[in-house]
């Protein structure tokens, strides 16, 4: 059975038009955060504060509308708008460095908002291990696996583990360990109300 928490029951009464109107709210503060940026001269990733408001809109969204704000944010980021980081946009972020880990927002933002729409446990040290997991796996792995190719095709070398891993992760531990503390509390606050089952 469905459960949900009281603090996230609020969408469930929302119009179509209203959930696709925070969804784009969030997607535009995605492209807000990205724009903190710390160029390395030793990879092409840059250093971004956008991992925040990704893993929060799971939080805040729920599974699905916050995978949705991500897909808004990739798709029209895509199409033009220059919200990705350094102010870029246009179709060559396809064919560039950070492609893969554009892609891996989508499914960290399903991941967090199934994780804070289905699961019982709601504390701090939780939500920090799930949002952890979502960071290094689900944005970093495919992020890893399209700097691969992307390497592959630029400079005609394929990158060793340790190349790959200095390059495409390495540089952003730190960073994105502070980013999901911060979401955690962040979620452990708007997660604290009670659980609720649904009528009938």
């Amino acid at each position: 059975m469905k459960v949900k928490y009281d603090a996230l029951a609020w969408k469930d009464s929302l119009s179509i038009s209203w959930k696709l109107s925070f969804s784009f709210l969030f997607a535009c503060i995605t492209g807000l955060f990205a724009q903190i940026r710390i160029p390395l001269p030793w990879t092409p990733v840059p250093v971004t504060g956008q991992t925040f408001a990704v893993l929060l809109s799971g939080i805040v969204l729920g599974k699905m509308w916050g995978g949705v704000s991500q897909l808004i944010y990739v798709i029209l980021g895509i199409l033009g708008i220059p919200w990705f980081s350094g102010f870029k946009g246009g179709i060559n972020i396809l064919t560039g460095p950070t492609m893969g880990y554009l892609a891996g927002f989508i499914l960290a933002s399903l991941w967090v908002g199934h994780i804070s729409e289905r699961c019982k446990k709601k504390n701090f040290f939780f939500l920090l291990c799930m949002i952890l997991f979502a960071n290094f796996f689900l944005i970093h792995l495919p992020g890893l696996l399209y700097l691969k190719m992307w390497i592959y095709h630029t400079r005609g070398t394929i990158p060793s583990l340790h190349e790959l891993f200095v390059l495409g992760t390495l540089p952003f531990i730190p960073g994105d360990i502070l980013k999901a503390v911060f979401v955690s509390i962040c979620g452990a606050l708007i997660l604290k109300g009670k659980i609720r089952k649904p009528q009938g």
